[in-house]
């Protein structure tokens, strides 16, 4: 699994899931449950990772997708 994006905002996290998982390339958002047990206060970044054999369409759709600048490094 290769990490994509790490944001605290759910709604860019939930963008960029629906527009992989509308691709149908699989995504798992780690940390997602982290929130609750820290008190929501945004301390942990969720994590959209992706399969490594998915990773150079995954980040082209989201750079077309205008989230170039959330795009971590390879």
């Amino acid at each position: 699994m290769v990490e994509l994006i790490r944001a605290n905002d759910v709604v860019l996290i939930g963008f960029a899931r629906s527009v992989l998982e509308g691709a149908g390339i699989p995504v798992l958002v780690a940390d997602e449950h982290m929130s609750a047990l820290e008190g929501s206060i945004g301390a942990f970044g969720r994590r959209l990772l992706v399969p490594s054999d998915h990773e150079a369409q995954a980040r082209r759709l989201l750079r077309d997708a205008g989230l170039a600048h959330e795009l971590r490094r390879p």
